[in-house]
């Protein structure tokens, strides 16, 4: 292992589907739904596809070849789903289109503070000091050296669904709930390269910091994320993206996207936080009583329904309801489905793979008699923390706060079939 010593430098229910969703699923119940389904779901963005498909394809493909190898993939012409650059700092994942529970490293919501950096990768170091037997710089190279880790996780902002605080604004799931993707991250666990260092034993905090123009920066109890840090030089496959921090970030499954600096050049031990504005000025909690909460860093369990949601329109007949779950506490064990505004609840199937601290996919199968309602999903976790509704969210928070929403969604199917934000 090559290691440059560098001197310490002065500037970071797996349910089933009951007899009642089982008899939805028979054969004449899907043949009668199909044809709702292609004929009116989502209608607004099938549209589009459908005449670029009529733009763009030979009548007949099996007469004509197809197109030569590229250098990197590119997806098929008829998909049109992209993200909502919000503002120059963040975009939003569209929810609504997703399979499964992997975010195209494309579609991946992005937050940063400063911008984007462009960053060589054969300059970038990383500086680990502070309460260390020895300061170390490590390149690139340096790191790819160590046995390298993978796993699935979500990384979600802790302002997604924020400014539902204060009424239902967002008008669709990727509006509402966007600032949440899930990856799967390789690089090298922190404790090992902690452990090539060697830190003192009194050393319990550590900050990280990243190489944007933000100097991003955060303190972290070491022994919470000890076990499951990752710097992570790669995602979904490939190296990181320069918006996902290129060429090195940290990532620290189920905690709020902040924490998992970007760009990361420096690692710093001490005794206790760094008080930075991040984790004063900024990333603190708001309460009622004027008093603010610090270093609330794990994103509680979570649900969205992802399909009806809120911009689509429906009609009368089968379909299939479906959403994502996630919870930064572990695994999820439970997602309920009301179709009556929260009235009752009816136990949603669990899609495999259920990993902790991952989106987790959830379908229940629902027929729409074309009257009005409410749909609402909520899950538990298997530390046994349930997803709260917005009043007893509320009673405990108030409105002031910006970060951590993590209310039941409610979206309201009107009698014509329009699908629509509110608070219920």
């Amino acid at each position: 292992m090559t290691k440059r010593l560098q001197k310490e430098g002065t500037s970071e229910d797996d349910g089933q589907p009951d007899a009642e969703n089982e008899s939805l699923l028979n054969r004449r119940s899907l043949l009668a739904g199909t044809a709702g389904l292609v004929g009116a779901m989502l209608m607004g963005s099938m549209s589009p596809s459908a005449e670029a498909a009529t733009e763009g394809s030979p009548e007949d493909p099996t007469r004509v070849p197809g197109a030569a190898p590229t250098a990197y993939g590119q997806r098929s012409a008829f998909e049109k789903s992209v993200r909502i650059p919000r503002s120059w700092w963040s975009s939003l994942t569209p929810l609504q289109d997703s399979h499964g529970i992997l975010t195209p490293s494309s579609l991946h919501f992005e937050r940063h503070h400063n911008g984007v950096p462009t960053i060589q990768p054969a300059q970038h170091r990383l500086l680990i000091h502070g309460m260390v037997d020895q300061p170390w710089t490590f390149a690139m190279e340096d790191l790819k050296r160590f046995p390298s880790v993978s796993r699935l996780a979500f990384i979600e902002c802790s302002g997604n669904s924020a400014a539902e605080w204060r009424g239902p604004t967002g008008q669709t799931a990727q509006q509402t709930h966007g600032l949440t993707s899930t990856s799967e991250w390789t690089g090298v666990a922190l404790k090992t390269v902690l452990q090539e260092v060697g830190v003192h034993s009194d050393a319990i905090w550590m900050l990280a910091e990243g190489g944007d123009a933000a100097a991003m920066t955060r303190s972290l109890p070491l022994a919470s994320i000890l076990e499951e840090a990752i710097l992570c030089y790669a995602q979904n496959g490939e190296p990181l993206r320069p918006e996902q921090g290129y060429p090195l970030r940290l990532l620290i499954p189920g905690w709020e996207g902040n924490t998992c600096i970007k760009w990361l050049r420096r690692l710093k031990l001490g005794r206790a936080p760094f008080m930075t504005r991040e984790e004063t000025s900024q990333y603190t909690d708001l309460m009622p009583d004027g008093t603010a909460r610090q270093f609330t860093m794990i994103m509680e369990a979570k649900s969205v329904i992802t399909s009806p949601s809120g911009g689509q329109r429906i009609q009368p007949g089968f379909l299939e309801i479906r959403g994502l779950a996630w919870s930064g506490r572990g695994r999820i064990a439970s997602v309920e489905v009301s179709t009556d505004g929260g009235r009752s609840w009816r136990q949603a199937a669990l899609q495999e793979p259920i990993l902790p601290k991952c989106h987790t996919r959830f379908h229940l199968p629902w027929r729409w008699n074309g009257e009005d309602v409410i749909l609402q999903s909520r899950c538990l976790d298997d530390t046994g923390y349930w997803q709260p509704d917005r009043a007893a969210l509320v009673a405990v928070r108030g409105v002031n706060s910006v970060y951590h929403y993590n209310a039941i969604q409610s979206w309201h199917i009107a009698a014509d079939g329009k699908v629509s934000n509110v608070h219920a």
